[in-house]
């Protein structure tokens, strides 16, 4: 008798054996029973759903190698070959002192390089630079004030130096005129010599008098005057009188001037090296201001830098220790305490279910020489080059093939129902991994292969059991539901048949939602618990049951 196949979710599963109940019970009827109640169901809170469904066969997540990310030395293997291990077990160690250490360097790198930002972003070069500007500024004018005082004292000095020798100048002419009158020689208009001599009165820095003028009018005369008294001499000594003082004011005149050049050029040369030195303290302030947000920019991706660093130093760190991600059986594990593992040293393999090494003798030392040159597996070297390997990992995928119009709704992330022939009773729930970019023939039929990983395993699963995936590419949760089968169109109406009053059906429309391949969406029309009436198997002739 061929197998009746039930598509679905449990609630599909109940209709079709209660289906098959009532057509067995029609047979019987119809062999002279008594006629039995129709069927019911209820309406009820499901799922709808529709499917595109596929055949493939279940594999187990059946190898993981598992190693350490940097060499060391082991100190600790807490499994052995045969142990049953759980996600998040200690498998083994190495030494963590050179990963700590190199993490403590880079932690004080990191360190370092807050404390430069924290200095830039706290620090006061702006504000300094800022008052040295100021100060600058404050000796510079204090200074060119200084000198612009001295150089008006200078240009005072020098005016009234100018008007005293200009009054000895007026003073000496008059005395140099009364001589000659008293001493009777004769009065004529001033020599060459004399007119100098009084355009000096005028200017006197336009140099001295010639000797042989106005200041030698004595000494020529000298002889024949000494001898001579009264008004003649006072008037001479007069003059010599005069005489000296001109020349006193003529030298006091001539170091006014000289003192207020060089003092005006001194000044001069004080104010242009304090006027350098307030550019160079305003530059700096400049330069400061403008430099502090690139300066705290660099500085903050060097910190930046550096903590990326130590993240990594502290992940090495942890990666010291090595634990199972998954559950699963080690079968293949290589290396003893005080081996060196990742470093290309030669490490042993060990026997299941103690810390022997796997002996290398007989046919497996034979065999295992190719498989050791080339570093692969080998008699003797069961896991290769990996550290550990687990096998029979407690994950299950089914790789199933969808025809192209079919394939075209699948995609990574839709949720599956996985039914298994050898099984009948379970379904488990599975995951779209991933679906081929590309078709292969498969009798004259394009497919695209899916990859389907199961979500929760069962212990009665093995791998290459035939599975069948069925995709939801479309559905809704917890929405009110009848089953298809008892669903009735007429004239643009849906509805179902509910018992009547006498127990006959009795039709009651409702407002169909979405249509899934097992059940429909009841909208309104229909309460919840309320009991419907599925339809009855029709007997044919002869007590068999229509095919």
């Amino acid at each position: 008798m061929a197998r009746t196949k039930v598509r679905g979710g449990s609630g599909v599963r109940a209709a079709a054996v209660a289906s098959l109940a009532l057509m067995v019970a029609s047979a019987a009827t119809a062999c002279g029973g008594d006629t039995p109640a129709p069927p019911t169901a209820q309406v009820e809170r499901g799922s709808v759903a529709t499917k595109v469904s596929a055949s493939g066969a279940l594999a187990a997540v059946t190898s993981q190698n598992l190693g350490f990310t940097t060499g060391g030395k082991l100190v600790e293997v807490a499994v052995k070959v045969g142990d049953k291990v759980q996600p998040g077990q200690l498998v083994a160690k190495i030494d963590d002192f050179p990963a700590k250490q190199e993490l403590n360097r880079l932690q004080g790198l990191l360190d370092q390089a807050q404390a430069n930002l924290d200095k830039i972003v706290n620090g006061n070069q702006a504000e300094g630079a800022g008052r040295v500007e100021n100060q600058s500024k404050d000796i510079y004018d204090a200074v060119k004030r200084q000198v612009d005082a001295v150089n008006d004292q200078n240009d005072t000095a020098v005016f009234h130096a100018r008007k005293k020798l200009q009054m000895d100048k007026a003073a000496l002419e008059a005395a140099y005129l009364a001589y000659k009158k008293a001493c009777g020689m004769p009065v004529a208009p001033a020599a060459p010599d004399d007119q100098s001599a009084a355009d000096a009165a005028n200017d006197p820095s336009s140099g001295q008098p010639s000797q042989g003028g106005l200041l030698s009018g004595v000494t020529g005369q000298q002889g024949s005057l000494m001898e001579q008294a009264g008004p003649c001499k006072d008037a001479r000594d007069a003059y010599i009188a005069r005489k000296q003082t001109y020349m006193a004011s003529k030298q006091s005149y001539d170091a006014a001037v000289a003192s207020r050049d060089s003092a005006r050029a001194a000044g001069k040369v004080t104010v242009e090296r304090e006027k350098l030195n307030l550019i160079t303290a305003r530059n700096n302030e400049e330069l400061q201001d403008t430099d502090r947000e690139a300066n705290i920019d660099a500085q903050e991706g060097a910190v930046e830098s550096a903590r990326a660093q130590v993240a990594n130093a502290q992940r090495n760190v942890e990666n010291t220790t090595l634990y199972s991600p998954v559950a699963g059986t080690v079968s293949a594990l290589t290396g003893v305490v005080g081996e060196y593992v990742g470093n290309g040293a030669p490490t042993s393999a060990l026997a299941p279910g103690s810390g022997a090494a796997i002996p290398g003798v007989g046919a497996a030392a034979t065999s295992d020489s190719a498989g050791n040159a080339g570093g692969g597996l080998s008699a003797t070297r069961p896991g290769g080059g990996a550290f550990v390997v687990l096998n029979d990992i407690n994950t299950f995928q089914v790789v199933v093939p969808f025809e192209e119009s079919d394939a075209a709704k699948v995609s990574p992330g839709q949720k599956v129902d996985v039914s298994f022939d050898a099984v009948p009773d379970l379904t488990r729930e599975g995951t779209v991994l991933s679906i081929a970019p590309g078709g292969v023939a498969i009798s004259g039929v394009t497919n695209y292969y899916a990859t389907i990983l199961l979500n929760e395993s069962d212990p009665r699963l093995k791998a290459g059991q035939t599975a069948e995936a069925g995709v939801r590419t479309s559905s809704k949760e917890n929405v009110l539901v009848v089953p298809n089968g008892a669903v009735i169109r007429q004239g643009g109406r849906t509805l179902v048949n509910v018992p009547g009053p006498d127990g006959q059906p009795q039709p009651q429309p409702f407002q169909p939602g979405m249509v899934g391949d097992d059940n429909t969406e009841v909208v309104s029309g229909l309460r919840e618990g309320q009991p419907i009436l599925l339809p009855q198997a029709q007997v044919a002739p002869g007590g068999q049951a229509p095919r």
